[in-house]
Parts: structure tokens; sequence; C-alpha cells
């Protein structure tokens, strides 16, 4: 069987499995190479990230891409915790697509944080991360 390129698989993921929305997949693709960055600016080596290092990787790109709406696009995914992720990792591994250690495991992905808390709390008025934020002003309405 000739292994599938990524898009190839994402196509035969989403037409047998509609668990996942193509764009998670691509979402999920896009927050590796993030998780990659990250790691080789931490530790000065590119290679195999952890499922921990992948969330992050994600969480931050996720925050960057999507703001506070990243619980509406992620439950229109059907991202609704790490967990899932994990799974759509997984379906990836068993194409071929991703390739994995004799270390990882799908407890990789369990519960690494809650997504009102990486996602919801940092728009909170009063949390640290929205103190001191400045409100767009709003257009002036005209009579």
């Amino acid at each position: 069987m000739q292994k599938l390129d990524f898009p190839e698989a994402v196509a035969v993921l989403t037409e047998s499995d509609t668990s996942y929305h193509a764009d998670a997949y691509f979402f999920l693709r896009e927050g590796l190479d993030h998780a990659v960055k990250l790691r080789k600016r931490k530790h000065g080596e590119s290679g195999h990230v952890s499922g921990q290092q992948l969330c992050e990787g994600i969480r931050q790109l996720a925050l960057k891409a999507f703001g506070p709406m990243v619980p509406t696009v992620f439950e229109y995914w059907g991202i609704r915790k790490t967990d899932d992720i994990g799974e759509m990792v997984w379906k990836l591994i068993d194409l071929g697509v991703f390739g994995r250690t004799e270390n990882d495991s799908r407890e990789d992905f369990k519960n690494v944080y809650s997504f009102r808390e990486a996602f919801v709390q940092p728009y909170l008025p009063g949390t640290p991360q929205t103190v001191g934020r400045k409100a767009k002003p709003s257009a002036e309405v005209r009579n």
C-alpha cells in the first residue's frame, strides 16, 4: 500500500468518520509544526514532540489565531478536550502519516489542560491577561 500524503489522509479520515472536521486535522498539523519550533527554541533540537508538547503548541497557536473564539471554532471542528487531539493524532498514526515512539500513548493527551482554563479564562474580565488590555473604541453612531 502506498503511503498517503497528509491531505489524502485527511480525506480518508473525514470520509469514514465525521467526528472531526477536516480543518481540525490541518490545524493539528500546524500545531505540530509550532510545537516542534517551540521544542527547538527550548531544547536546541527539533524532532519528536510528546503529546503534552503538542497540546501546548496547539493551545498557543489557537489563542493567537482565534483569540476568544477558540471554544467556538474547536466545538465546530469536534474538538472538546485534549483527548480529542490525541484521538486525531492516533488516527493519523494508524494511517502511517504520523510516527510514534514506544513511549507514546493515548494517555499522553488525557486532560492535559482544561479548555475553560486554556481558552475562556484568559478573556474573562479581571484576569491577568485582560487587565490593562484596552477596549477598542466603538464606532460613533450618527443620527
